[in-house]
This record gives structure tokens, C-alpha cells and sequence, in this order.
């Protein structure tokens, strides 16, 4: 015991020295790694714990052992959504996009696929940009929901896709008004009337019918004025031309 007690206090001093001691050091160093490493239960076990602990990168190897050790196990599949949900939760969304469609693509019998197409949607979702942004990924957030819904109605995953469909239908809804304002401040009242009519078309119902409404009336007798305007002009123009040659021919 004495003998042990001397070991711990070495590695807390080595540790310490080093400048990269941790607490999670030490529990490593007392977790039973090697019992793990011998069994897929015990790698999905520890893959589990590390990422519980928030140590997403650690997880995904443990995942990752069971998942290329023991590719037949009843455990295979919950290590590799264990790897996606690691990506996730580290916010490498990118890798946890492909992950999850890896999961849906070769295993679409499984339980969990319509946990994994919600979270491939998540992955999307959670990488929505300002409505004066590009809105690539809401919109490919908002298709994945869809295709979600298409294929498992009654899936609780389903559920929770409605509300994020409804945010991502605003979401775009209000960057389009943000775009057709930004029209109609410059006066392009044209461009303008177009993105307000979409909103009317595509996005009715979502708080912003009245407020469309009005700058659709309002951007319409702007562009009947700014056309009489126009036409005054060109009219004006050609007076002048016509006037000029006229004069012209006289001098002749």
C-alpha cells in the first residue's frame, strides 16, 4: 500500500513538472484501460464515460476500436452514432454531416435512423447564418426536416423537425424581406416587389403577411411612378433631339 501511495505521489509530482498535469490525467491513469481495450462492451463503455466527461476526441477513438474491431457486434452501431454524437458535440459538424449519412446510408433498417437524420438536419440547423447572410445551410437544414418527416411521420424526431421547420421557413422568409428592403431603399422597386411577392407566395402564415402586404402595394405604386417618371424623361430627351435637329436642318 505504502508502495503505491509513493507511486501516486511520483505522478503527481511528474505531472506537475511536466505543466500538463490534470485530474483527467490521474483517472486515466486509474481507469482500467487495458480490461477495456480486451472487450467491445468495455470500449463502448469507456467511449461512453469520455464522452460524458466532454473528452469528444478521446471518445471517438474508443468508439472508432469498436467500431473496426468488432464490426459485427450488437455494439458496432451505437459506436458509430457514439463517434457522430462526439463530432456533434464538438461542434465539428461537417464530419458529424458525413458520419450520421454513413450510419442512414448503410444501415436503414436500423432503429436509429430516424435519430441520425435528425441530427444530420442538427448539423445544418445549428450552422444557420444571420438573415443578411447566405442561407445554404437552412435551407439544407430545412430539406432534411422534411425528408425526416417523409419518411418516419410518427417518429418522435418528427416532432421536434415541425418547430425546426417553422424556424428555418422564418429564417428565410425574413431574409428574403431583408433583401427586398435593402431593393427598395435603393429604389429598385422592381427587385424589390419580386422578393416581397415570394415571401406572400412561399412563407404566408409566419408573421409577416401584413407587413409584406404592405410593401408589396407600396413598392408597386413606386414602380408606376418611377416608370411615368422614366417615360417623362425619355420623352423630354427625345423633344430635345428632335428640336436639335430641326435646328440643324434649318441652318442647311
Amino acid at each position: 500500500m505504502a508502495h503505491k501511495i509513493r507511486l501516486i505521489l511520483i505522478l503527481l509530482l511528474v505531472l506537475g513538472l511536466s505543466g500538463c498535469g490534470t485530474w483527467k490525467d490521474i483517472k486515466d491513469w486509474w481507469r482500467p484501460t487495458d480490461m477495456a481495450r480486451a472487450t467491445p462492451e468495455g470500449l463502448y463503455k469507456l467511449g461512453t464515460e469520455l464522452y460524458q466527461e466532454g473528452r469528444y476526441k478521446k471518445a471517438i477513438e474508443s468508439f472508432q476500436r469498436v467500431r473496426e474491431l468488432y464490426p459485427l457486434h450488437r455494439l458496432a452501431p451505437d459506436a458509430e452514432l457514439g463517434i457522430a454524437d462526439a463530432y456533434f458535440s464538438n461542434k465539428n459538424y461537417v464530419e458529424a454531416e458525413l458520419t450520421y449519412k454513413d450510419f442512414i446510408d448503410l444501415r436503414p433498417t436500423n432503429d436509429n435512423v430516424p435519430y441520425a437524420m435528425y441530427q444530420l438536419a442538427m448539423c445544418h440547423f445549428m450552422q444557420m447564418e444571420s438573415i443578411d447572410r447566405d442561407q445554404t445551410d437552412t435551407v439544407k437544414a430545412l430539406r432534411a426536416f422534411e425528408r425526416l418527416i417523409a419518411r418516419f411521420p410518427d417518429s418522435r424526431f418528427s416532432l421536434l423537425a415541425e418547430r425546426h421547420i417553422l424556424e428555418c421557413r422564418k429564417q428565410l422568409a425574413e431574409h428574403e424581406f431583408y433583401v427586398g428592403n435593402f431593393y427598395f431603399t435603393q429604389g429598385k422597386y422592381k427587385a424589390a416587389m419580386g422578393r416581397f411577392e415570394t415571401i406572400a407566395r412561399e412563407y404566408p402564415g409566419i408573421g409577416l403577411d401584413y407587413k409584406v402586404g404592405y410593401f408589396i402595394e407600396e413598392s408597386k405604386k413606386r414602380l408606376i411612378r418611377q416608370e411615368e417618371q422614366e417615360k417623362a424623361r425619355k420623352e423630354k430627351e427625345e423633344k430635345k433631339t428632335r428640336a436639335k435637329e430641326e435646328k440643324t436642318a434649318a441652318r442647311k
